[in-house]
């Protein structure tokens, strides 16, 4: 599992992996990234589903109680395959403007 933190969010991907083991992975290492605001990157896995995406709604939903962004980034699975409570976005850089229109809204407590 491969961190990049900038600022207050940290991006993380893994390559050449199953998508368990990357949960698994993930679910380990929470304690150390769970005050920022997390990006995963999605695309290393060339086989996902909308089903997939949904393995990560605990880590959304307990993410964004915490009141801090959880984003999926994938070209894979359309946001409208998937709930509301997840955030997936087809690049890098619109996750990063979710974040920032997050923080706005959370700065002033929208």
């Amino acid at each position: 599992m491969i961190f990049d933190k900038d600022g207050t969010t940290t991006l993380v991907f893994q390559e050449n992996i199953s998508l368990p083991k990357f949960l698994e992975n993930l679910q380990g290492a929470y304690v150390n990234i769970k005050n920022d605001n997390i990006i995963v990157n999605l695309f290393s896995f060339t086989k996902l589903t909308a089903g997939d995406v949904l393995e990560f709604l605990d880590f959304s939903n307990t993410h964004r109680k915490a009141k801090k962004s959880f984003v999926l980034v994938t070209d894979r699975v359309s946001f409208d395959e998937v709930p509301d409570e997840i955030c997936v976005v087809p690049t890098i850089q619109e996750a990063r403007d979710i974040i920032e229109m997050e923080e706005i809204e959370r700065d002033l407590d929208l």
